[in-house]
């Protein structure tokens, strides 16, 4: 570790810790609380793109709202999952294993929806998670390699 440096791996891996517990804690009570009330009954897509195919294909059968929520905010929401897994879980750094931990917690989160109904298990919204926490995982690998060159 380099003198001049501002924080050291100790310190940050603390601030990590900290924000990922705070973005559970807001993810949670978005995804199970926040506007949320148990269904009469189960809804669930198995089926890959049936919801995002028309979100794309007939745009203009949407709200702009429900569009970019539907859309950018399965993806946005779920960058953090890019950077907080690797960071913390020594494992989680190769790019697979990242992906198959993100995609085994999505599939318990949309399992718990389904199940307490307050939600519905979508596979899309596995696929738009996941390719959020993509985003934040190649962000992560650009960030360590600026790191680097300095």
């Amino acid at each position: 570790m380099s003198g001049d440096s501002w924080i050291n791996a100790k310190q940050c891996r603390i601030i990590v810790v900290v924000l990922t517990v705070i973005y559970v804690l807001f993810m949670g009570n978005l995804l199970f609380f926040k506007g949320r009330t148990v269904g009469l009954s189960y809804q669930y897509n198995w089926i890959p793109f049936d919801t995002i195919r028309p979100l794309l294909l007939e745009r203009d059968k949407y709200s702009t709202e429900a569009w970019v929520k539907n859309l950018f905010g399965n993806i946005v929401l779920f960058i953090p999952l890019g950077v907080c897994i690797p960071v913390l879980f020594r494992k989680c750094r190769s790019f697979l294993k990242l992906t198959l931990a993100v995609i085994l917690i999505l599939f318990a989160v949309e399992l718990t929806q389904l199940v307490t109904r307050v939600g519905a298990f979508d596979v899309d919204d596995i696929i738009l998670n996941t390719f959020g926490a993509w985003i934040g995982y190649v962000g992560l690998q650009f960030l360590m390699y600026v790191g680097r060159l300095r």
